[in-house]
């Protein structure tokens, strides 16, 4: 494997919470053997499955290809400990350069098990976690072997569609950003921000929330959205605006179509985020989700807007980019990462909402399926969506 270096990557290197999960269910007779099969059988076609990060001899960090390496594995007792067991994951730390990216958890059943993928950030993001869950249920159901995918992130502005540049304004914040970054002359090391991960999570522990919606509910709704020419998720966001009394939520959207060396199935993170922001005083849902839907539609018209996040991961730099949220929120002393983490990142308030929409999915080796969505430190409240089979089920994390 040709290495593969962190770049927009970077942001979720020293930044707590970047892990997040999908738990699916296979309706098929639980095997040990097989599974540890299918999971090899994973790790063998995903070179970042085995993937730690290193540095290379200019100190540039690296997905370092492992041969020995094996994926984190649990058998669990009882799905009922759910929410214990991800929380004991993101309480006892992840050292990105000794433990590999994925871990699995298994809960065996009667007549079938449920199955967690728990990813940090770096491996992938949530669509890419949703691809790796169906290759799983692929192979352990129908014996259909994972495709060899070689992997190739995002390297330049140049990758961006034209027009993806950040605006002159923005150009400069991030300069001057950077310069003073420079005149400090430090950098954080990683032992430091482990130490400091470890306390901002025993202080901000993640509670969960889960809701399902009915195959005949959620008919009703698509039904109601295709009258009023709006998406699933226009009504979802206006929903949260409306429940939480706020007028701006953070949207997560994929932009693999965008990216023409992007490779079909490739690990790595191929999204951005966007604000909608709606002024609006009515308090009937379809209105606001009108409005909404007008202005999800112009950012994702303009490449500038659709790409603001990751351009601005590319042009930072990366040292900065590690100082961030323990300079925001915890005692490390840099004035360019505080400067960074309150202007740029949300991390003084930490009053964001955000919605994740991994779309709908038909499969007939996954049953069902929930994806438990990353607590960005910016967050006071992250929902996570995703619809299998005409099923939608929703979890919202709050730290």
């Amino acid at each position: 494997m040709d290495k593969q270096y962190l770049l927009t990557e970077r942001a979720h290197l020293m930044c707590p919470n970047m892990h997040f999960g999908i738990l699916f269910s296979i309706n098929k007779k639980y095997d040990i053997k097989r599974i540890k099969n299918v999971i090899k059988s994973l790790s063998e076609a995903y070179p970042f499955l085995k993937s730690l990060i290193a540095k290379d001899d200019n100190g540039n960090l690296y997905y370092s290809l492992q041969e020995q390496l094996e994926i984190g594995y649990c058998e669990m007792h009882s799905l009922n400990s759910l929410e214990d067991d991800y929380r004991n994951i993101n309480e006892s730390g992840w050292d990105v350069r000794s433990e590999g990216l994925l871990r699995i958890l298994t809960y065996p059943g009667d007549d079938g098990f449920e199955i967690l993928f728990v990813a940090h950030h770096l491996l992938c993001d949530g669509r890419g976690l949703m691809e790796l869950a169906s290759s799983f249920a692929d192979c352990y159901v129908k014996g259909t072997e994972p495709v060899y995918t070689k992997e190739c992130l995002i390297n330049s502005l140049k990758e961006l569609p034209p027009g993806s540049d950040l605006p002159w304004i923005s150009k400069i914040v991030i300069k001057n950003a950077n310069k003073k970054w420079k005149k400090e002359n430090h950098r954080v090391e990683y032992r430091e921000y482990l130490e400091f991960e470890r306390n901002f999570i025993k202080k901000n522990r993640l509670n969960m929330s889960f809701e399902t919606i009915s195959c005949e509910h959620l008919t009703s709704l698509k039904e109601l959205c295709h009258n009023n020419d709006i998406s699933i998720n226009d009504y979802l966001v206006a929903k949260m605006m409306l429940d939480e009394s706020i007028d701006k939520v953070v949207i997560a959207a994929d932009v693999r179509k965008y990216l023409p060396n992007y490779k079909e199935g490739s690990m790595g993170n191929y999204s951005t985020a966007f604000s909608v922001v709606c002024h609006s005083k009515s308090q009937n849902l379809i209105e606001t989700a009108k409005k909404v839907s007008r202005i999800v539609h112009q950012q994702i018209a303009s490449p500038q807007k659709l790409m603001l996040v990751l351009a601005c991961y590319l042009r930072m730099t990366p040292e900065l980019i590690d100082a961030v949220a323990i300079s925001t929120l915890g005692e490390y002393n840099s004035k360019s990462g505080r400067f960074v983490g309150r202007n740029m990142f949300g991390y003084t308030d930490r009053c964001g909402y955000c919605i994740t929409n991994l779309g709908s999915h038909e499969s007939d080796t996954i049953a069902n399926a929930v994806f438990i969505p990353p607590a960005s430190p910016a967050n006071k409240k992250t929902t996570g969506v995703l619809t299998v089979n005409g099923m939608m089920n929703t979890c919202t994390v709050t730290a």
